[in-house]
């Protein structure tokens, strides 16, 4: 029986770092600032947007929220970003996403300054991933290296494949996985045999937004199998994997919800303090 990476856990325990480092900043003069920006009235969106102001509260961060009706132009966005890329107070930016079919999601995006790109979304850290070099990597891939290196599993040499190829979760995490030096397969919705080329896997991460699609014959016993899908379904809850058929063949997996969702949040966290200590120096 496989054993329960705990992302609850884990971002509880990174979040106290956090909090510590936070804390010394603030010692020396400055509060690290995080702006979120909402559009509309999305109820999912709304309870995402509490959820992080909830969590830079308890880690010592300044949330600054601010919220447009779904009638804003675009231009009122990208001015109030153009703002909060020269205030001193906000070390990360966060524009909510979905955001209303009138405005132009990659546009704004591009309009945060790379140095204040909390989801590391914008393009210049997007590429800098790609080169190997520092930069705000996005947050859930960044919070699925953490959860696999917390197995005491060594990640190099291993193949990985991941089932997915978002901007913002399949490609980043190929990505992060070769920086640490696992070999990387990409799978998607015209892959052909996935279902041999995933029990294959050491290591399976799986974000195609297909409620239970992985079953226990695409899993290798003893894989990591990390579990990415958030699908509200009638029944519930449900992941993109069958837990109840893969946690009995795999070495260890993550639980929907508790798993990679903790952790998202906590590496939008990290990265806006990392900002601020870029600025302000860490000890």
């Amino acid at each position: 029986m496989a054993e329960i990476i705990d992302g609850k856990k884990i971002a509880e325990s990174i979040k106290e770092d956090i909090a510590r480092r936070t804390a010394i900043l603030e010692q020396k003069g400055h509060k690290t600032g995080l702006a979120v920006i909402m559009v509309g009235e999305n109820p999912a969106s709304k309870i995402y947007v509490r959820n992080k102001i909830a969590a830079c509260e308890r880690t010592g961060i300044k949330s600054f929220s601010y919220e447009f009706p779904d009638t804003a132009q675009e231009s009122e966005v990208a001015e109030l970003i153009s703002a909060l890329n020269e205030d001193d107070n906000i070390d990360g930016i966060l524009v909510q996403l979905p955001l209303p079919k009138h405005m132009n999601e990659r546009r704004l995006l591009e309009q945060i300054s790379p140095e204040k790109d909390a989801d590391g979304f914008h393009t210049q850290n997007a590429g800098r991933l790609f080169l190997g070099e520092e930069c705000s990597a996005a947050c859930t891939p960044s919070g699925i290296i953490e959860l696999i290196k917390s197995t005491g599993e060594i990640i190099a040499g291993k193949h990985a494949v991941i089932i997915g190829r978002s901007n913002i979760v399949g490609k980043p995490l190929a990505m992060l996985l070769l920086q640490n030096n696992a070999t990387v397969t990409i799978c998607h919705s015209k892959t052909l045999n996935i279902k041999d080329i995933a029990k294959a896997a050491d290591i399976l991460a799986v974000a195609i937004g297909v409620p239970e699609f992985v079953t226990a014959d695409f899993v290798k016993p003893g894989a990591i199998v990390i579990d990415v899908g958030m699908n509200r379904t009638q029944e519930g809850l449900k992941g993109d994997v069958k837990f109840d058929e893969v946690s009995k063949i795999a070495s260890y997996i993550t639980p929907v919800p508790g798993g990679v969702g903790p952790m998202t949040i906590t590496m939008l966290l990290l990265n806006t303090l990392k900002a601020a200590e870029k600025k302000f120096g860490r000890d």
